[in-house]
């Protein structure tokens, strides 16, 4: 029971905070002349849903929602091209509410119209130009309360995901939330939530970015060092009439 509270007022509070302006991302070069990454995700394939293991809340057996697995995905990558010096991971929702009045309230939904705006789940970057993988697990194995640290890991440095901003105001989870951290839309929302796991091969070893880097920084300092790309793109839902839509 006490669980079920904490995580829907964790819920709430992570996605009814106004959210900051993101950064669209231009690699500053020619788009056409930027060479795919082929990117295949454990149990994710584009345009279906992202299991249950892999996200940060899950549907309730009473009551709405409560914490999830949260374990981060098997990912795999093609190797980049000729140049490629290093290797980033940005895992990012599009479809974030824009305002909170009506985010996760009873007799209450979030319409389609309303403005959308970017959230970040992973930041990773750093990566060996060695490493063409991460197994399930290898940036976060269960949701971990007040977050995990940013900074140098074995495989990557990671940055700091969109939970540290939107959790600062809950005294119960408020934190650093380094790496990976799955989804977890709004139950009243009224549209799929998509979620873009992208793979960019760098043409810099390093980034060179400060200690808890957010994801605007991120895209920045990638920008023009991008020699190929790729992703996938899970889609997730919690309001249960909208989950009974998305493509298994």
């Amino acid at each position: 029971m006490v669980l079920r509270k904490v995580a829907v007022a964790f819920a709430w509070c992570a996605l009814t905070l106004s959210c900051a302006a993101f950064w669209l991302f231009s690699s500053g070069s020619d788009a056409g002349s930027k060479s795919r990454l082929k990117v295949t995700i454990a149990g994710i394939r584009s345009g279906r849903a992202i299991p249950p293991d892999n996200a940060f809340c899950v549907p309730a057996k009473e009551g709405h929602v409560t914490l999830g697995p949260n374990k981060s995905p098997e990912i795999k990558w093609s190797k980049g091209p000729k140049g490629t010096a290093s290797y980033a991971i940005v895992m990012y929702d599009t479809d974030v509410p824009s305002e909170r009045s009506n985010v996760n309230k009873e007799g209450k939904v979030i319409p389609k119209t309303l403005k959308r705006i970017r959230f970040y789940h992973w930041l990773l970057v750093d990566i060996p130009p060695d490493v063409n993988e991460l197994a399930m697990g290898a940036d976060s194995t269960e949701v971990t309360h007040h977050g995990k640290p940013a900074g140098k890991t074995d495989h990557g440095v990671r940055g700091v995901n969109s939970y540290t901003i939107f959790l600062a105001g809950n005294p119960d989870m408020k934190g650093t939330y380094g790496g990976y951290d799955g989804p977890c839309p709004p139950w009243n929302d009224t549209i799929i939530h998509h979620y873009h796991f992208m793979v960019y091969a760098l043409d810099v070893p390093s980034l060179g970015l400060p200690d808890n880097f957010d994801g605007d920084q991120a895209m920045k300092a990638m920008s023009g060092h991008v020699l190929a790309e790729g992703g996938v793109t899970g889609v997730y839902a919690l309001n249960p009439d909208v989950a009974k839509r998305l493509p298994k």
